[in-house]
């Protein structure tokens, strides 16, 4: 059992596992914030380039920027190009590409880690596969492909995803399945080591990490939590390392006004 955190202001575990607006209010001075992206800050949208970010949440991320000295993140599997668009004007510190980026605040960072990417023929095989409401996206380290505005064609896309990957070339491979949408990756990186390295750097080494996620490529980063004494929030479901979980994108975007309203005070 994590031992209680009220001296230091943290949320702390509640083992009822209900819904929950952690508390108490963890004191940003002492905490980092790492947040995923789709489906934790923002609605999912029938496709990517739908998802709305407005101009509330921009706000308070500003805000939370200021309260934490920085030491806020976006963790995804978009990539940092994709992320300064959604959230223009803002730079946020991120880790993109789950993990294949890492950016911080002041620019520093390599943007490309020299993560590998998919072989020619192995994307040109994948990005074959979109059509007919299955919508293919070339990450240029990775694919993703998008079936949500046609889920009767899950199993289609999953089998033909395994064919393609059966021979992937020199490069291994990982396959990523999420909401929706089926990610095929370099191994060898994700979230998680995406975290790792970034909790060396200033202002967040040092700090404890708080982060939110809910799809399953978030998995990796609620397993690394514990190396930080760290806390990790679902969204919409239970998961394995969490120590409980928000309802919906809305219920953390409240959660997060409140948060920089009341270290405001």
């Amino acid at each position: 059992m994590r031992p209680q955190r009220e001296s230091r202001n943290m949320p702390t575990r509640n083992t009822s596992m209900s819904a929950i607006v952690p508390r108490p209010m963890p004191d940003l001075r002492a905490c980092a914030l790492l947040l995923d992206v789709d489906g934790t800050l923002v609605d999912i949208a029938p496709t990517p380039g739908q998802v709305l970010v407005t101009s509330v949440l921009k706000r308070t991320l500003g805000r939370l920027i200021e309260r934490t000295g920085g030491a806020i993140a976006l963790v995804s599997g978009r990539s940092i190009a994709d992320l300064d668009r959604l959230f223009e004007p803002l730079r946020l510190t991120a880790v993109g590409g789950h993990g294949a980026e890492l950016r911080l605040l002041d620019g520093s960072g390599a943007q490309w880690r020299n993560a590998p990417t998919l072989g020619a023929d192995l994307k040109r095989r994948l990005l074959a596969i979109a059509g007919s409401g299955v919508l293919g996206e070339d990450k240029g380290y990775a694919v993703a492909l998008h079936y949500r505005l046609a889920p009767e064609r899950e199993k289609m896309v999953r089998d033909a995803v395994m064919a393609a990957c059966a021979d992937p070339g020199p490069v291994p491979v990982e396959i990523l399945p999420g909401k929706a949408v089926i990610e095929i990756k370099p191994a060898g990186f994700n979230k998680g080591t995406g975290v790792r390295d970034l909790m060396k750097h200033a202002p967040f080494a040092g700090r404890t990490p708080i982060f939110i996620g809910d799809d399953t490529t978030d998995e990796a980063v609620f397993a690394i939590m514990p190396d930080f004494d760290g806390l990790g929030f679902s969204v919409g479901r239970e998961v394995a390392g969490a120590i409980n979980h928000f309802d919906t994108p809305a219920d953390v975007r409240d959660w997060l006004e409140a948060l920089a309203a009341e270290n405001d005070a």
